[in-house]
């Protein structure tokens, strides 16, 4: 591919991005933010930095450990799980991804698969969270599971519906804990369905259960 084809998917990080309810961070969500404490603009030598975040704050890719006791961490995630051929599958659904879409797909094991659905763009345009959006059905996640897939990533914060809110446990131990990472809040605006190669470099945050996924 050239420059000019490739696509960034990621979201930017900075004060004003979406966050998920308190009722599933168990708590108020600290408000992610980047500032500068040295800028060569304002007659500093150096321009630097300070970022404020949590582990799943913008685009990010779930460990094993974000759900599972004794599960693997970020930093042990083979390099190759979000660096090759991936493809992008556009839901009709506007409640959720269901198996019965799923099956014309006929997806092989390994595929890394990114779902496109009406959450992108707008879920993004606001940080307030509306709750209006599409997640993976739990009888998804096991389909995905029996498929053997290697990755699967969606275009919203969580990749499970938080209503009720175990079901958010339910779907990400299911796939987790089959060795399946996830891929989430990715913006899938501008990419038509179809084959793409994925690149994905996350930080490699030791014994992180989740690590930030820049371009």
């Amino acid at each position: 591919m050239t420059k000019s084809e490739w696509i960034d998917i990621t979201l930017p990080l900075g004060k004003v991005i979406p966050i998920l309810p308190d009722s599933v961070s168990a708590g108020p969500t600290p408000t992610s933010s980047v500032q500068r404490f040295f800028d060569v603009d304002n007659g500093d030598k150096v321009t630097m930095s300070r970022i404020e975040m949590i582990s799943h704050d913008g685009t990010h890719i779930d460990a094993p450990l974000h759900f599972i006791r004794g599960g693997t961490t970020i930093d042990t995630m083979p390099v190759d799980t979000t660096i090759g051929p991936a493809r992008v599958i556009e839901i009709r659904n506007e409640k959720e991804i269901t198996v019965a879409e799923l099956e014309p797909y006929d997806i092989k094991a390994g595929e890394r698969i990114l779902f496109k659905t009406k959450n992108s763009p707008h879920v993004y345009s606001v940080r307030q969270y509306t709750g209006d959006y599409v997640a993976v059905s739990l009888e998804a996640a096991k389909y995905l599971v029996k498929k053997k897939v290697r990755l699967v990533g969606l275009d919203y914060l969580t990749i499970a519906n938080i209503n009720p809110l175990e079901n958010v446990g339910d779907v990400h131990t299911e796939l987790l804990k089959n060795g399946i990472y996830i891929l989430e809040a990715i913006n899938l605006d501008s990419v038509e369905p179809g084959d793409y190669e994925l690149i994905c470099l996350p930080l490699r945050i030791e014994k992180g259960d989740s690590r930030p996924a820049g371009r």
